[in-house]
């Protein structure tokens, strides 16, 4: 390599003073192949040009090799396509490739950067189509972390979005956050796009998906269309991929500490309408807030009655009242032990009828082999057998505060009191209950009567004293005048 000012001196001794090649090298003391190298200026000191040289291991047939593996990668899961590693190891063992894996990762790369993805530009119509697709987060719910799942639908137009969270995603959240959707809009798009997921598709995948028969049953009552994704193409409903991310980011963070599922959904709700009032997306003329009232108007209207997404079964109930479903049991009634019973699972209720009656209500549980008791099926069967209460697990299992046992214990037949006691919890509610008690109890008082009094007072009419009986004073003006033969005036 040359000096700079070399190189000056030779392109000025070659070009202006006309001195040969062999010249300038006697000159300057340099090779003649350098001099020819520079002289006429087709190349600069300090330069390299990239070589470029196929390896000779990498063939025609090795190409086409490779080639074939990213292109099946494309109809795979993201954890399961081949690496650059696991490409040489096939090649090694199926072709007796000889070269290095070094090599192969060169070779992988330069033809995974000419195999670029190009994505054309969607637009759609006000109520033409909108995006489903599901999305994971954690929420605390009564002091427990659980996983949220996320039922996420965008109205293509208008980008206005809506969001539930259910505990599942099995097929009744699936069309419950369908239906309740539709509800939040007031309609219905025309298409629907979603991925390929096993709630809707049968088998299949893109155009050639087979629906399953309640999805089918469900787009029918709704009137629309469904359209799904080809497999790995998730830029085909980025818009619903994008609310996804977003939610997680936006809605739920800091991570919401609720009460309950429907104390989440109502937070989803509120900020899904606070998007839509105050958002304006990026490129787009109109803000969420306008296209959205435009994009109303153009939606198919909401059937007259509402698609119930619920699972449908029957079964037994069994010598301790209750009834099973999945893994779980849910009581009922003492009065209905054997008897058939109809039960309707909604994703976050369970409600058990016989013979068109609801006999009993649950809260689904998706823990695995739990028992719900409801502490009023059993308490007529406690009421018979008084000796079992203090260990019956429908009591233990209601979580009463202690004071409500300490008190019966200290009753003259604790068993029959704790009973009764138990029956005005159900009557009035544990709160009443309690305060009733502790006025019962801050006038040393041990009688479930005086609790029932403390708990009606103001009801009944009645009045008790502590103290006894008061006696009011008698006017005696109309007994004197009957002594006198008549009445004073």
């Amino acid at each position: 390599m040359i000096r700079v000012d070399q190189y000056q001196r030779i392109r000025q001794l070659y070009v202006v003073e006309g001195f040969s090649q062999r010249q300038i090298a006697r000159m300057l003391g340099i090779s003649r192949n350098t001099v020819q190298r520079y002289c006429k200026g087709d190349n600069l000191p300090g330069e390299r040009k990239p070589v470029k040289r196929a390896p000779s291991v990498i063939t025609a047939e090795v190409t086409q090799f490779i080639k074939q593996c990213l292109k099946e990668d494309e109809l795979e899961r993201a954890n399961q396509r081949h690496t650059a590693r696991r490409i040489y190891t096939r090649l090694c063992e199926e072709h007796g490739f000889t070269g290095g894996e070094s090599t192969v990762r060169q070779a992988v790369r330069e033809l995974r950067e000419k195999m670029p993805k190009v994505f054309v530009p969607l637009s759609f119509g006000p109520g033409e189509a909108a995006q489903v697709d599901w999305g994971e987060a954690t929420v605390i719910i009564n002091g427990q972390r659980v996983r949220a799942h996320l039922f996420c639908i965008r109205l293509c137009y208008s980008l206005a979005p809506f969001v539930i969270a259910y505990p599942t995603e099995r097929e009744e959240a699936f069309l419950d956050g369908h239906r309740r959707a539709f509800e939040f809009f007031g309609g219905v798009p025309k298409d629907l796009i979603y991925d390929n997921l096993k709630t809707a598709v049968k088998d299949g995948w893109g155009k050639m998906a087979r629906e399953q028969e309640n999805f089918k049953v469900f787009t029918a009552h709704y009137a629309y269309h469904s359209r799904f994704c080809n497999p790995r193409e998730g830029h085909e409903k980025g818009l619903v991929e994008d609310l996804v991310g977003y939610c997680r980011r936006n809605f739920l963070v800091p991570v919401p500490r609720v009460g309950s599922w429907q104390e989440l959904n109502q937070h989803l709700a509120e900020r899904c309408l606070r998007y839509i009032d105050q958002h304006h997306v990026k490129g787009k003329d109109l803000p969420v807030k306008d296209a959205y009232g435009i994009e109303r108007k153009t939606l198919i209207p909401l059937p007259v009655r509402p698609y119930e997404a619920v699972k449908i079964k029957e079964a037994r109930v069994d010598a301790f009242a209750t009834v099973g479903y999945e893994t779980n049991r849910y009581s009922v009634p003492i009065s209905y032990a054997g008897k058939i019973v109809t039960l309707r699972i909604s994703p976050f209720i369970i409600d058990i009828y016989y013979k068109g009656d609801l006999i009993a209500s649950h809260n689904r549980t998706y823990q695995k082999h739990k028992t719900l008791y409801r502490l009023e099926h059993y308490l007529p069967l406690i009421a018979m057998r008084p000796r079992s209460v203090f260990n019956a697990k429908p009591v233990k299992e209601a979580a009463l505060p202690e004071e409500i046992e300490a008190y019966a214990r200290r009753l003259k037949d604790p068993e029959r009191g704790m009973v009764r006691l138990l029956t005005l919890v159900i009557e009035h509610g544990v709160s009443p209950v309690i305060d009733a008690l502790r006025e019962a109890r801050k006038n040393n008082q041990f009688s479930v009567d005086i609790v029932q009094y403390y708990l009606t007072r103001g009801h009944s009419g009645l009045e008790l004293s502590i103290s006894g009986p008061q006696v009011k004073a008698v006017d005696l003006v109309a007994y004197d005048a009957l002594l006198m033969g008549g009445i004073s005036s």
